[in-house]
């Protein structure tokens, strides 16, 4: 059993009727679609959505590796 607050309940159940459902059916698709949405959804929904800042940092990602690679393999002593 789910427990809803009277207001989320009244408006999910006035849903499921203009969408010409159960409001089992409704709470149904809700989670099945949130689950998917959580496993897998579309990764191009995020594109743009940050600001780099200006960074740059694959332009010099190969120096980046191999300065890290340098202080590893000193701290090596190697």
């Amino acid at each position: 059993m789910i427990l809803l607050p009277d207001h989320h309940h009244a408006g999910a159940k006035r849903k499921a009727a203009n969408e010409g459902i159960s409001l089992s059916e409704y709470i149904r698709r809700l989670v099945a679609r949130d689950l998917e949405d959580a496993a897998g959804g579309d990764p191009s929904a995020i594109f743009g959505v940050f600001d780099s800042g200006g960074s740059r940092i694959a332009d010099g990602k190969q120096a980046m590796i191999g300065e890290a690679i340098d202080k590893q393999f000193a701290a090596k002593g190697l």
